[in-house]
């Protein structure tokens, strides 16, 4: 029998505002000026993650694949619109690059990992779909924000070179390809340098999830071994999609960079 749970009420809650007074100490010592941010970002976390749990509390007892595909593609919708704000302003249009690449990646990764690895029945179960996929898509989004802004900074930094190869009469793969292998690069190296720490320096959170519920601590091992694989996995596919897509739109009529 797996042992209670204990339980975290609002004096508990309440009590873990201590760090984020801690963070705020520091911005003001140091004159970081995200106090705003600070504040702000402490209230979503509240009320969204609350609403969530009022969410998928309904959702988990419906039994339709609806409700929850509706929730990932809000997931999906916010993650890309998360992206554009960290990304900010280009002359390139990456919008629907960014949320088709996401869309596809998400959903092959998300319903491979629950449907086949994990086999749950019917794969759509949102009591796995719903928590794996976002793990996905909580991940890989920092990931492919970071790809994009290497990719932009590198073209706009690089704008000499690629266009002197453009001119020598390299293609536009031929001109940008150590550009989009820096991008992709540095998007994929936060999960790999996970990778490397898992077990040794840190238990991920759905492992640490599963034991302080009861789990078995080799089925705990199990679990998120295979979240660490799909992560990587995910990342790699969604940076290069995106990035390749992306690429694209920075060269106008006659190969010209308009970055």
């Amino acid at each position: 029998m797996n042992p209670a749970i204990p339980d975290i009420g609002p004096w508990e809650l309440a009590l873990g505002l201590i760090f984020i007074l801690l963070a705020g100490l520091a911005s003001l010592a140091f004159g970081l000026r995200l106090g705003r941010d600070l504040a702000i970002g402490t209230a979503r976390t509240f009320i969204q993650l609350f609403i969530m749990g009022y969410v998928l509390s309904i959702v988990f007892g419906l039994g339709s694949p609806w409700p929850t595909l509706a929730i990932f593609l809000v997931m999906i919708v916010s993650a890309a619109r998360i992206v554009r704000g960290r990304v900010g302003k280009a002359s390139a249009a990456y919008g629907m690059p960014v949320f088709l690449s996401m869309l596809a990646s998400y959903s092959l990764v998300s319903v491979l990992v629950v449907g086949v690895i994990v086999g749950a029945k019917p794969w759509w179960e949102p009591r796995y779909f719903l928590p794996i996929a976002g793990m996905v898509i909580g991940n890989s989004m920092t990931a492919l924000a970071v790809s994009l802004e290497r990719l932009f900074s590198e073209l706009r930094s690089g704008r000499d070179a690629v266009e002197m190869r453009l001119t020598l009469g390299a293609d536009v793969n031929e001109a940008s390809r150590d550009v989009v292998a820096a991008a992709v690069r540095a998007g994929m190296m936060p999960s790999i340098a996970s990778l490397m720490g898992v077990g040794l320096v840190f238990l991920p959170g759905m492992m640490t999830g599963q034991i302080l519920a009861g789990a078995d601590p080799m089925t705990a091992i199990r679990y998120q071994i295979v979240v660490m694989l799909m992560l990587v996995g995910s990342t790699a596919l969604c940076s290069v999609a995106a990035v390749l897509w992306v690429r694209r739109r920075c060269f106008g009529s006659g190969h010209r960079l308009i970055i």
